[in-house]
């Protein structure tokens, strides 16, 4: 943890001075393309799902990334791993300079990041593979330790609001979903999975309604996605459930209803900062010969957000940066 937080406060201060320049640079200076003097091209390859707002603030910050530095960002994005791993593949097809690309499924999307990085491809990985990323021989990882993340809520629902939890994974065996309610359950045992579709919000309503209907005695809803929170807040009203909605992720709707005592709290892993920091490290290597290996994980998150702390962020979530 230590030599993770090393490499995280060292990448900031370098991003942060990344970000100075740019800002000179937008002032009337050269044109910020590194020391190279080139401007590059980035794949940025997700497993995003038809419709789910939360990738929204990953590209936003992928954007702003590739703006900040005269990149040109290809984004492209399946749900179906075999799919994203043929996305991958088209990347190193088109020779692109970098690919920052997540790891839903790794031993599906895993080995054509491997080749990536065997054709000399510099690779980042975000949001999903934390524990596998090393493994196809890629030397960076952006996100949460969501091991962690579902302690930190389950420990708080033991605290706040003890009793039979339901922990909601909208999309079946990705590693970074599973991960998050077994974290849950080590820390507040009284934990059950249900599985939804969550490419098919009316039916996650309905299927987390009928569990609640089916056992009143559900005192808390964990989902790991702000839709489907929103959905579960619908599915308790409905159902005539006391059950109290924690969430994982933001977006404005959440933050509106955490503000005013709808939704308890989340638990927010920054994916603005997810997609700005991979675009830069990638930036950085290419430009200036930085090293994206060897220093672990760079963690951006765990963050609590509840009515404590809502205030601020109500505003950034509106602008979808958190």
């Amino acid at each position: 943890m230590r030599s993770t937080r090393r490499s995280l406060q060292a990448l900031v201060a370098v991003v942060a001075a990344v970000v100075a320049l740019a800002a000179c640079s937008s002032k009337g200076g050269a044109q910020n393309t590194g020391g190279t003097g080139q401007s590059y091209t980035i794949a940025m390859i997700t497993h995003e799902a038809p419709g789910d707002t939360f990738w929204d603030k990953i590209r936003n910050g992928a954007q702003q990334g590739a703006k900040d530095h005269n990149v040109t960002l290809k984004y492209s994005n399946d749900p179906d791993a075999g799919k994203q791993a043929g996305l991958i593949q088209n990347a190193i097809d088109s020779k692109v300079d970098g690919i920052a690309t997540t790891l839903p499924t790794p031993d599906a999307i895993g080995p054509a990041a491997k080749k990536a990085v065997d054709a000399g491809i510099p690779t980042v990985a975000f949001n999903a593979g934390r524990d596998a990323y090393t493994k196809y021989g890629i030397g960076m990882y952006f996100g949460s330790d969501e091991t962690l993340a579902g302690q930190t809520v389950g420990k708080k629902i033991a605290q706040e609001s003890p009793g039979h939890t339901i922990c909601v994974i909208q999309e079946k065996g990705q590693v970074q979903l599973e991960a998050r309610c077994a974290g849950v359950a080590q820390t507040n045992p009284n934990t059950e999975v249900l599985y939804v579709n969550g490419r098919d919000l009316p039916a996650v309503q309905q299927t987390i309604g009928a569990k609640l209907q089916q056992d009143p005695s559900i005192a808390d809803v964990v989902t790991l996605g702000a839709d489907i929170a929103l959905a579960a807040q619908k599915s308790a009203a409905d159902a005539g459930s006391k059950a109290k909605v924690v969430t994982f992720d933001l977006n404005a709707d959440v933050a509106q209803q955490i503000q005013s005592g709808g939704i308890s709290f989340s638990v927010d892993q920054q994916p603005y900062v997810q997609g700005y920091m991979a675009v830069t490290a990638l930036w950085l290597n290419l430009s200036n010969g930085n090293d994206i290996g060897g220093g672990g994980p760079v963690l951006t998150g765990p963050s609590i957000v509840d009515k404590s702390n809502i205030g601020p962020i109500v505003q950034y979530a509106k602008n979808n940066t958190r």
